[in-house]
């Protein structure tokens, strides 16, 4: 029995969830997120607590079962307080700007890189080095910040390049000279 799918998810008060049928609904102050349970999985909400459990025990069954229950938990999450990921640019020249819903990044090629970010989630610029991503959507919030990292990824030797905040980026000595 997964260890993860038996736990049950606390909903919040300022959350409303609505179950009809094999959809789930959770509406927030943030947003709203929709999700298709598959026909294993049956969950059940009771007294601000959504209760996640399997309904044949089969191999996919039990696969899904801790998956669901993770995805539902990060809905009600995203809806409440919403995700955050955090990019740092490293490198002479490198900078970012945001006009509009555009992310243009300048990181040393002959030309700007230029991101438009998806629906519900809001890209901003601290010091014209930092890039900040929120959203409702974790699974969204995260493909764009590793979209926007894999533009430059940092490199091994002076660690240019643009990095998740606070990551740890192993450096090479490189070459020494006689």
């Amino acid at each position: 029995m997964s260890r993860i799918g038996k736990l049950p998810v606390t909903v919040p008060e300022s959350v409303k969830v609505e179950l009809v049928g094999q959809e789930i609904r959770i509406t927030g102050k943030h947003g709203e997120l929709e999700y298709a349970i598959p026909n294993e999985i049956k969950v059940s909400f009771n007294e601000n607590t959504l209760f996640v459990e399997k309904k044949v025990e089969t191999r996919i069954a039990r696969q899904k079962y801790g998956l669901v229950r993770a995805l539902i938990n990060n809905m009600v999450i995203g809806v409440s307080e919403q995700f955050e990921r955090r990019l740092q640019m490293v490198g002479v020249g490198y900078r970012s700007q945001v006009s509009g819903k555009d992310l243009t990044l300048s990181v040393g090629y002959s030309h700007p890189v230029v991101f438009s970010a998806p629906e519900g989630i809001d890209v901003k610029v601290e010091a014209n080095t930092n890039i900040i991503i929120r959203g409702v959507d974790k699974e969204k919030v995260g493909l764009l910040a590793s979209q926007i990292r894999a533009v430059r990824p940092p490199e091994p030797y002076k660690g240019k390049g643009i990095r998740y905040l606070n990551e740890y980026v192993a450096r090479k000595a490189g070459k020494s000279g006689k």
